[in-house]
């Protein structure tokens, strides 16, 4: 922290601010450069910048090391296997998540789950719990969901990766689950990410549809803080102004993640669009950039889907997909898994 002091800043206020920093346990050196300046070791970031705005005498405060001191890429620091049962997810493997929005009945899901790991598939998604804008929409199936979504993964040799959306899910949600996901709704729900930074399986955090790259890897941060290390990011697309789709898919997300983080970043291009025809030019652009992996809808009848249909795509154009994917990985040094 770079903090600019005002050149006629009295004794008596310097002297309080580096008792206060001392206090603190913070580093700290002042510069005489035209304006005094004070250049503090804030490890700990137990100091914000506001904090430095409200002592009398200072001018202004600049951070110069992120706020996301454990998720931020450090040198000779190589991205993280995740590992997910026997699975690993690593920077050598392009992975794909597919799956309904939501679990609606056995039938369904043990359907799609047997068709998908027919194509090579190892991960499974379904929502149990589905935190839906309107009240009246489809809820999810809860517990019982996480039931069938197990069964059906079970049956066909897959991993599941489903949601919670309160603290109070984490534990029945990681009894049945592989991979735990936290929803773009519930980013910065703290007591959440700190539940299930407490827990041992790997956690998948969806970007908030508001938030900035800094928040997000913040958002990354409290669940880092709390133990767990195994993190993977997902962009599902920001609000903007733009209407022509659902939410607009940040693509230069991945290249900025990739060099200021050491997690995995996934593309989410389901809800980024919200248009089926949409999923296969969106998933190439995130293997081309750089992604980790994908999280995609698939139903076998998405005109009667409970939740999501216009995204989501069929068996046919699920395979489409996953050809030009094994077109595309090779020259970006990936496999497909």
């Amino acid at each position: 922290m770079i903090v600019v002091l005002k050149k006629d800043i009295s004794k008596a206020d310097l002297q309080k601010l580096q008792e206060k920093l001392r206090a603190y346990g913070c580093h700290f050196q002042i510069h005489e450069n035209g304006e005094p300046i004070l250049r503090i070791q804030n490890r700990q970031h137990l100091l914000s910048k506001d904090f430095f705005l409200s002592q009398p005498g200072v001018q202004d405060a600049f951070r110069i090391t992120p706020a996301y001191e454990l998720a931020s890429r450090k040198t000779g620091k190589e991205q993280p296997a995740i590992l997910a049962g026997n699975i690993r997810i690593d920077p050598d493997h392009f992975t794909v998540i597919a799956g309904p929005c939501a679990v609606e009945s056995e039938e369904q899901i043990t359907g799609i789950a047997q068709r998908l790991s027919q194509t090579g598939i190892r991960f499974l998604r379904g929502g149990a719990f589905k935190p839906r804008t309107s009240p009246y929409a489809f809820q999810g199936l809860g517990v019982e969901g996480l039931q069938l979504l197990r069964k059906a993964a079970d049956a066909s040799g897959m991993k599941v990766v489903t949601e919670a959306v309160s603290s109070s899910d984490v534990p029945v949600v990681s009894e049945y689950a592989d991979i735990l996901q936290i929803g773009t709704r519930n980013m910065q729900n703290f007591r959440l990410l700190k539940t299930a930074g407490k827990q041992i399986k790997p956690v998948l955090l969806k970007r908030g549809m508001n938030a900035t790259v800094e928040e997000f890897l913040l958002a990354a941060e409290y669940i880092l803080q709390e133990g767990n290390h195994q993190v993977i990011l997902c962009e599902r697309g920001i609000r903007t102004f733009e209407t022509a789709t659902r939410n607009t898919l940040d693509i230069s997300a991945v290249p900025v993640i990739k060099q200021i983080s050491h997690l995995p970043i996934f593309v989410d291009p389901s809800h980024a669009s919200g248009k089926r025809s949409l999923i296969l030019p969106l998933s190439r652009a995130a293997l081309a950039a750089g992604a980790d992996g994908l999280l995609i809808e698939v139903h076998h009848q998405a005109e009667t889907a409970k939740s999501d249909g216009p995204q989501s795509i069929d068996f046919s154009a699920f395979d489409e997909l996953m050809a030009a994917l094994k077109t595309i990985a090779p020259a970006v040094s990936k496999r497909i898994l």
